[in-house]
């Protein structure tokens, strides 16, 4: 019988006694399932007004532990307050939320998928996938939504 990407998270999670390794596994995961071209998650300090990067697939063009200010914009008020996904499919949709938008088309991406982890009613995180321009569409959310929303919320409820 085929071991499948969930089938190998799941153990993968079960196993997990941090919340670093569980994201871990939810980004060996993410490029089974979804195999976008950057994938990165994100963590909210609140407290601290901070992006935290704990994850990325592309760790020498963006690193783990990457901050950057938690800023009340659109981005903010449409991923944090109202719990939306962010969806942009061209370098010039980002606008100014993504300030590294030369760096992101320098990876060849072109669009961005910015997920929302929620616990407790709280954004506690985001998944960042980008890829290819045009590349989130409905149908590719639909199916990045199904295969890794439940996956994330799992991961962030392990302790740090």
């Amino acid at each position: 019988m085929t071991e499948t990407p969930l089938a190998r998270f799941t153990l993968a999670l079960s196993a997990a006694r941090t919340r670093a390794v569980a994201i871990e596994a939810l980004g060996a995961y993410a490029e089974a399932t979804v195999a976008v071209r950057l994938f990165t998650i994100t963590t909210l300090d609140y407290t601290a007004k901070l992006h935290r990067r704990n994850y990325s697939n592309m760790p020498e063009v963006y690193p783990v532990s990457g901050d950057k200010p938690l800023t009340m914009d659109n981005w903010s008020a449409q991923v944090l307050d109202r719990r939306e996904n962010y969806i942009a499919n061209t370098i010039a949709d980002m606008g100014p939320a993504f300030p590294d938008a030369a760096l992101i088309a320098s990876v060849g991406c072109g669009s961005v998928l910015n997920m929302p982890v929620i616990l407790r009613g709280q954004v506690v995180a985001t998944l960042n996938l980008l890829d290819r321009e045009g590349f989130f569409d409905a149908a590719t959310v639909a199916r990045c939504e199904a295969a890794l929303g439940l996956p994330a919320m799992a991961c962030f409820l392990i302790p740090e």
